[in-house]
């Protein structure tokens, strides 16, 4: 998320209506609460009576739509909207999404969060068949994969196409007379089907966003699924059996926002709990417990709760700081931290304090926010991350895949804790994240994706083993 301070992203968010009168502005005020899982680009595509518009560009969805003309000319009770944060593909327009394909036989329109592992060797055997690829985005590999089956009808086309794909996918897609979503045999990514007091039915990555369009939850969409939604309802099949639920542990721990549900768990609620379990397992005596905003202030208040020490507000955001880009001096990101989080010294002052944050990625924003609170008079600064340490890279759609970005991949706590600065330095173990969240699968680490911390890859790397197989026999010295 560009508006955290932290090198940590979530690649896109994904929003749907069927069957409203405006639902162009439906989509838009559905992506807005998505906003979150990505600032590069958004876009929107509707159905006006089986034709499809669509407009998409680069910035905020705010910068994107700025002019309600622009809205207003995407017509039709249907559409579906994206927002777009990189992992694969540059930053340019023509990888912002939804595509939307013409083709002689119809249109079709298509979103995707995610990532795949084997986009790289699927587009070379494509492009060696004839396929021309108008991004470098894997989003467009579906496309190409449905357009040259043999099948007879779009759905069984459809469903042949996402059993060649392989890795973390959420896709959202419209023809002239469905709105079709469909999630990988995993479930990395959430996604989730509410419906709105008109009856329309709204497939969103987060529940946040049908409660901001005042839909009702219907239920989420499961590993290997396809959603069919049309005039006549709501259909819903497997196109897969070989599923095995590992959802992505970091959209409880960091990227979903505290006011969704993912398969049936609150994040704040995740989070509380992940509080909890830190303070049982790294409690240390201390003034005060504080969060670093926005993303930690559940766990926080959980630690404070369990701990039994106070709570504070130590640290405020700044809200209205517009993303900042990589600075190229030492100075200059520091200012740049100064400007989206400041401490509270008359808070702070002469006391010892036990900052509470989600993960460390670098390293490098968890030393300036140690430094900012020291120089505001804090006497000790106990950090206290309510996750383990992020080891591995991630391939299912987050833009971390390499080990040379990651401080605790090639440092040990000890090294990390002096190179932040702080007095003390403690991680929540993978037991305690699993226990936190309370997933109810039969499966390992009980239904989450824990390969950040372990590398327990729930699937095959395909295009990536090689790379990461490199990666763990090379070290990166930070500091």
């Amino acid at each position: 998320m560009s508006y955290e301070v932290k090198s940590l992203n979530e690649e896109c968010g994904v929003f749907g209506v069927w069957g409203h009168t405006d639902a162009s502005r439906v989509t838009y005020f559905g992506l807005h609460s998505l906003q979150h899982r990505g600032q590069e680009g958004a876009g929107i595509v509707s159905n006006d009576g089986g034709r499809l518009l669509g407009y998409r560009n680069l910035g905020l969805l705010s910068e994107v739509f700025s002019d309600d003309r622009t809205i207003g000319k995407l017509s039709g009770d249907g559409a579906i909207g994206h927002v777009r944060y990189a992992t694969a593909g540059n930053g340019s327009v023509d990888n912002i999404q939804p595509f939307l394909f013409d083709f002689y036989d119809g249109q079709v329109a298509l979103a995707h969060n995610g990532n795949l592992t084997n986009a790289k060797s699927l587009r070379e055997e494509l492009e060696r068949n004839g396929a021309i690829f108008h991004s470098n985005s894997d989003t467009e590999i579906l496309m190409h994969l449905i357009r040259r089956s043999h099948k007879d009808t779009f759905r069984e086309q459809l469903k042949e196409a996402l059993n060649e794909v392989k890795g973390g996918f959420a896709y959202l897609l419209m023809t002239k007379d469905s709105m079709i979503a469909a999630l990988d045999p995993n479930g990395f990514r959430p996604l989730s089907i509410g419906q709105m007091k008109n009856g329309a039915y709204v497939v969103a990555s987060e529940t946040c966003a049908l409660d901001s369009v005042g839909a009702d939850f219907v239920q989420f969409v499961k590993p290997g699924e396809l959603v069919y939604i049309n005039d006549e309802g709501i259909t819903i099949e497997n196109y897969t059996d070989d599923v095995m639920p590992a959802i992505c542990s970091m959209e409880y721990i960091y990227f979903a926002r505290p006011d969704s549900n993912i398969a049936g768990v609150n994040v704040h609620t995740a989070r509380k709990n992940m509080g909890r379990a830190l303070a049982r397992e790294t409690y240390i005596d201390a003034d005060m417990v504080i969060g670093v905003p926005n993303s930690s202030l559940s766990a926080a208040s959980g630690y404070a709760e369990e701990s039994g020490i106070p709570y504070e507000l130590g640290l405020v955001k700044n809200q209205y700081v517009a993303r900042t880009f990589i600075q190229p001096t030492k100075e200059l990101r520091e200012q740049g931290v100064r400007m989206k989080l400041s401490a509270v010294r008359g808070v702070v002052e002469g006391k010892k304090i036990i900052m509470v944050d989600d993960s460390i990625v670098r390293g490098t924003t968890s030393g300036r926010i140690v430094r900012l609170l020291k120089e505001a008079g804090a006497k000790e600064v106990h950090v206290r991350i309510a996750s383990p340490p992020l080891k591995y890279p991630c391939f299912y759609g987050i833009d971390i895949q390499s080990r040379h970005e990651l401080i605790a991949a090639n440092h040990s706590i000890e090294e990390i804790r002096q190179y932040i600065g702080a007095d003390s330095l403690s991680f929540l173990s993978v037991d305690g994240v699993v226990d936190s969240v309370g997933l109810d699968y039969d499966a390992p680490y009980g239904g989450l994706c824990m390969a950040y911390f372990t590398g327990d890859f729930p699937t095959p790397l395909y295009d990536y083993e090689e790379e990461y197989q490199k990666s763990l026999e090379e070290t990166t010295k930070f500091f």
